[in-house]
């Protein structure tokens, strides 16, 4: 599936609640979120209206990895 284009840091936050993930910290333009559940994992997000693609399949790919499962079944499950 392809990756979706024009998501938000705060909609990406939103949808990774959904795994598990809570907010941990937030400063002014990034956002801390973090995943108890198979080892502790963190992520930082920034609030921007519109990830740039590469970002945004940088975080994906390191969600994905931390979950053991591929981007695309990621993408699949967020936005399917």
């Amino acid at each position: 599936m392809r990756t979706p284009r024009d998501v938000s840091g705060t909609e990406l936050a939103g949808l990774l609640g959904k795994l598990g993930y809570a907010v941990t910290r937030q400063s002014s333009s990034h956002i801390r979120l973090t995943r108890q559940a198979q080892g502790e994992h963190h992520l930082t997000i920034p609030r921007h209206s519109s990830l740039r693609v590469g970002t945004l399949n940088s975080m994906l790919r390191d969600v994905a990895e931390h979950l053991e499962m591929t981007k695309d079944e990621l993408v699949q499950r967020l936005w399917g």
